[in-house]
């Protein structure tokens, strides 16, 4: 069954803003309640200028897309949307790189001798 609601006046009003604004197919859908095909179709229907997406996001890095040893000191919170690992080069048996490990491990004290 068709949905004769989906693309109400103020929702291609919204769609137009945010298209003029940049922001992405996926981002536009999810803000007013539609997918990003639902999107691009209404795009092309409207007649909306096509826009050249020049410059890519970096693609986020989680823990299991990494192909080899590297440092694990998150940055951020897990929960935010910029969160990832550091990524670079691990010192060898730690988890961390030169400069996360001066962060996260600490000298023991030496042990003062006893005054007699």
């Amino acid at each position: 069954m068709i949905d004769l609601g989906t693309w109400t006046p103020e929702r291609i009003e919204q769609l137009t803003l945010l298209w003029d604004e940049g922001v992405t197919t996926a981002e536009i859908g999810r803000r007013i309640g539609v997918t990003k095909n639902a999107v691009i179709g209404k795009v092309h229907r409207l007649g909306l200028v096509p826009r050249v997406i020049t410059q890519k996001p970096a693609p986020r890095r989680n823990v299991f897309e990494f192909t080899g040893p590297v440092c694990m000191w998150p940055h951020g919170h897990p929960g935010d949307e910029d969160f990832h690992f550091c990524g670079g080069r691990p010192l060898p048996g730690k988890p961390y790189c030169e400069t996360h490990s001066a962060l996260a491990y600490i000298k023991p004290k030496e042990a003062k001798p006893n005054a007699a």
